[in-house]
C-alpha cells in the first residue's frame, strides 16, 4: 500500500493519502482547501486515481478540499451519517467499510468531540500487506484530545468512544491523528493508553472528565467561516451562519 502523512502548517492539520499499489485507487482523508493544488498534484505524479475524500468530522479550524476535489476529478465525499455534513455523498455508519482496491478502510464511530466524529481503522488484503492503522480525527490526538466544549462537544462521550473503539485495538496500531501542534507525527494505541495525559495512565472517566471541564481555550479564529462551509463539503454559503449544534 502507498502511505503519504501530508501536513498544513497554517492549521496544523495533518491529510492522509492511502493507495492501493496495484489498481491506483486512492482515497484522502481530511483535505485541506488551501493544500488541493499540492494534493492533487502529488496524486497526479503517483498516478493515482482517487476515488474518496473522507472526513473524520465536521472542522472549525479550516475548510475541507472535498468539494473543491470533487468538482475537478469526480470523486465521492464520504462522511458521518449523523452529525456529519448533509452534502456528503457518502453517509456512513459505525461497522461501515470505505474500499480502494484490495484495501479499504473500517469505520469506528468516534463523538465527542463532536457528534460526526469518526476514526477510519486501515483492513488491508493481508497483515503483511500494511501494519495496522486508525485515522483517529480529533477524537485521539498524540498525547491529547479534541476539545468538548463546542459543536456537540461531551467528555462523557468522548472518553468511551476513545476506550471503546480506539483503546480497544491492537495495541501496536499506529495511530494517525487530525492534528499536532508539537511537531509528533504518529504514536500507537500502547503509547496512548500509558503516557497520553488526559486519557491514559489509568485516569478514570471522572477524571478525565474535570480534566475537559476545566481547559480554558478561546475559539478557533476560523470558526465562523470553517463551521458553515464544511456543512457545504467546503463550498461557501452565503446563506450560511455559524451552526452549534
Amino acid at each position: 500500500m502507498l502511505f503519504r502523512q501530508l501536513y498544513d502548517a497554517e492549521t496544523s492539520t495533518y491529510s492522509y493519502l492511502l493507495a492501493d499499489q496495484a489498481t491506483r485507487q486512492a482515497v484522502l482523508i481530511d483535505p485541506v482547501l488551501e493544500q488541493v493544488e499540492r494534493d492533487l498534484r502529488l496524486v497526479t505524479e503517483l498516478r493515482l486515481a482517487l476515488v474518496h475524500t473522507l472526513e473524520t468530522h465536521v472542522h472549525a479550524d479550516h475548510v475541507t478540499g472535498a468539494s473543491v476535489i470533487r468538482e475537478r476529478l469526480g470523486t465521492r465525499s464520504v462522511v458521518a451519517a449523523e452529525g456529519g455534513a448533509g452534502c456528503g455523498d457518502i453517509h456512513v455508519r459505525d461497522g461501515d467499510r470505505v474500499s480502494f482496491g484490495r484495501h479499504a478502510l473500517l469505520v469506528r464511530t468516534t463523538p465527542g468531540h463532536t457528534d460526526g466524529c469518526l476514526s477510519f481503522v486501515l483492513e488491508a488484503e493481508s497483515t503483511a500487506a500494511a501494519p495496522p492503522m486508525v485515522f483517529t480525527g480529533d477524537a485521539l490526538l498524540i498525547r491529547g484530545c479534541g476539545r468538548t466544549d463546542f459543536q456537540q462537544g461531551d467528555p462523557h462521550r468522548l472518553w468511551r468512544s476513545v476506550h471503546d473503539k480506539l483503546f480497544s485495538l491492537p495495541p501496536h496500531t499506529r495511530v494517525y491523528p487530525g492534528h499536532d501542534y508539537k511537531g509528533h507525527t504518529v504514536s500507537t494505541v500502547a503509547e496512548e493508553r500509558e503516557h497520553n495525559p488526559r486519557l491514559g495512565g489509568g485516569k478514570t472517566e471522572a477524571e478525565f472528565v474535570a480534566i475537559m471541564n476545566s481547559l480554558r481555550l478561546a475559539q478557533p479564529k476560523n470558526i465562523a467561516v470553517a463551521v458553515p462551509a464544511n456543512l457545504n463539503c467546503g463550498a461557501a454559503r452565503k446563506d450560511a451562519a455559524p451552526q452549534q449544534g
